[in-house]
């Protein structure tokens, strides 16, 4: 049985989303000290749709192809979907991490959720 699944290597091989999104409207990274793996997510939301998201990670293939698939799972998403994505939903649409990689999809979920909260936050300050 292979280490990785075909989804897993194809992005990590062929990320989708990789980059930074200047203007954005909300950023989130993310770190693990144990294994050095570091996400950062770049969030463009248009009435409260995520119309375009971007992502930059230094971290192993599991790290890069969890980015990467989180991206896809939540571009175009509402705000209120995107805050109820899981690592289980990113390891699923993966089709599966090994058990001591799961961490990695934890991250993804992690770097969005911040992504999220520092949108929600500026959008507070823009209000007031």
């Amino acid at each position: 049985m292979a280490l990785y699944s075909d989804k897993v290597m194809d992005h990590f091989l062929q990320p989708r989303n990789v980059g930074v999104i200047e203007d954005a409207d909300g950023v989130g990274e993310v770190g693990n000290a144990k294994c050095g793996d570091i996400m950062k997510m770049y969030l463009k939301i248009d009435d409260d749709i995520i119309t375009d998201v971007k992502f930059e990670t230094f971290g192993c293939a599991s790290a890069i192809a969890s980015s990467s698939m989180a991206t896809e799972l939540i571009k175009g998403a509402s705000v209120e979907d995107a805050m109820q994505l899981t690592n289980k939903a990113v390891a699923e649409a993966l089709d599966g991490l090994p058990a001591y990689k799961m961490h990695c999809s934890v991250l993804a979920e992690e770097a969005i959720q911040a992504a999220l909260e520092d949108y929600k936050k500026k959008k507070e300050q823009t209000i007031e």
